[in-house]
């Protein structure tokens, strides 16, 4: 095979991204800024469009790195997919989302792969970076590229590298945080790395297979989501016992070994923990096995939004009002703070169940002016003002935004019900109601 170890430790190979969002562009501009030529493919021509015109659309990308390194001519954007027979190394990015029947939907993956087919070449490196159940890498997309006459292990390297994405992370970025390398053969996994070496300031965890490396993704996520729904779990019931719950996690919180803190919310959110739990258990079905624990928790967080409904009607029922006909007004729609990434928001869903029960609901997010969701748009409140605020029945915080002026709010407004403890500064509390 090509030695393109070398031309990656010498930065002469041409690196390729497949999918331009939240994972791909930051991936590709960080392959661009470590002097690589790069070409980043997507199907949308709009963002294609903002790419090579050097416009950002993702919060965790510099504008200026952006503009830069399109203007050196080290990345450059297309849609299409013949350039791929340029490129020594791509790594697919694409979404990975349930269907309706929440089953894994890994229909982008395979449209990805069966457009990188025809363009394949002797010597190529393929990372898939979607999150996924284990076995998509050797058993759902290996046999597509080997559909070009190419054979894995020989012809070309096959590797699973999970992206570690966390929108709005101040502290860790693509650059800087470490990488997960397994590939199908232990050359594959060795090319791999020697790619994430080339671009990252951060380790390479080498482990023997993909499959290893797609369960370890799946973990990462489920761990957060079985500590949220315990969480979540626990914050029910200490309101049924008349107990703070974010009393008690601080308390926790001085414990400096054995525990880690989660927090309570209307729900989960973004394009991993909601979304991977259900990968796994729908593989482990095929084992004839089932993820226990891991569904309990998945119940007790999809059941959050209609739950933050319930609680909403409550303390409407303590004004003498009805769910039905009132005005609600909530604080966030992104699914976490200081971000404009809404996708599987809970806020959203609270909003839905809120309107069901007939409550005039809207909404102000500083960052997400408006969202789409089912293809219907849906504006948000231009001002967050005393007057809107003063004519509202009921607020609830449902995104912990650091730039909302929270005594502001509390000074204007008959009731709030704050489900992220946004509102732990705040001293006058006779009208806040936390989850």
């Amino acid at each position: 095979m090509i030695n393109i170890k070398e031309k990656l430790q010498n930065k002469t190979a041409t690196l390729g991204v497949v999918g331009l969002g939240y994972v791909g562009l930051p991936l590709a501009v960080e392959k661009a800024k470590a002097g690589f030529k790069t070409i980043g493919f997507d199907v949308q021509e709009l963002k294609v469009e903002m790419v090579n015109a050097g416009k950002n659309y993702i919060g965790d990308v510099i504008n200026e790195d952006l503009e830069e390194i399109v203007k050196s001519g080290l990345l450059s954007a297309t849609t299409d997919f013949a350039q791929v027979a340029s490129a020594d190394c791509v790594a697919i990015c694409v979404p990975t989302p349930l269907d309706a029947y929440q089953q894994p939907d890994i229909s982008y993956v395979k449209a990805s792969a069966e457009s990188i087919v025809p363009y394949m070449h002797k010597g190529m490196l393929i990372v898939l970076e979607s999150t996924t159940y284990p076995g998509t890498t050797e058993e759902f997309l290996k046999p597509i590229l080997e559909k070009s006459g190419l054979k894995c292990g020989e012809d070309f390297y096959l590797a699973f590298s999970p992206e570690r994405v966390d929108p709005g992370n101040l502290l860790y970025k693509t650059k800087n945080t470490p990488k997960v390398v397994g590939g199908v053969t232990p050359e594959c996994t060795d090319v791999a790395a020697t790619l994430y070496e080339a671009i990252l300031e951060a380790p390479i965890h080498r482990v023997s297979s993909p499959a290893v490396a797609e369960m370890e993704k799946i973990l990462e996520n489920t761990y957060r989501n079985v500590n949220i729904g315990l969480v979540n779990e626990l914050a029910i019931l200490s309101n049924k016992m008349g107990i703070n719950f974010w009393e008690v996690i601080d308390a926790a919180k001085s414990k400096p070994y054995g525990f880690q803190a989660f927090y309570p919310g209307p729900g989960l959110g973004g394009h991993c923990i909601p979304l991977d739990p259900y990968y796994l258990s729908w593989k482990a079905r095929e084992y004839g096995f089932h993820t226990s624990m891991i569904e309990s928790s998945m119940m007790v967080n999809d059941r959050m939004p209609e739950y933050t409904a319930e609680r909403s009607s409550k303390i409407l029922n303590r004004f003498k009002k009805a769910m039905n006909g009132s005005n609600i007004l909530l604080l966030g729609i992104a699914y976490k703070q200081d971000i404009d990434d809404y996708r599987e928001s809970p806020a959203i869903r609270v909003l839905e169940e809120l309107e069901k029960e007939g409550a005039e609901v809207v909404y102000f997010d500083p960052y997400v002016p408006e969202y789409r969701e089912y293809g219907v748009v849906r504006k948000g409140e231009s001002e967050l003002s005393a007057e809107l605020i003063k004519s509202m029945d009921l607020i609830i915080i449902t995104t912990a935004h650091t730039n909302v002026d929270y005594d502001f709010v509390q000074k204007h407004a008959k009731a709030i019900f704050d489900t992220k403890n946004a509102m732990k500064q705040v001293e006058a509390r006779e009208n806040i109601e936390l989850l």
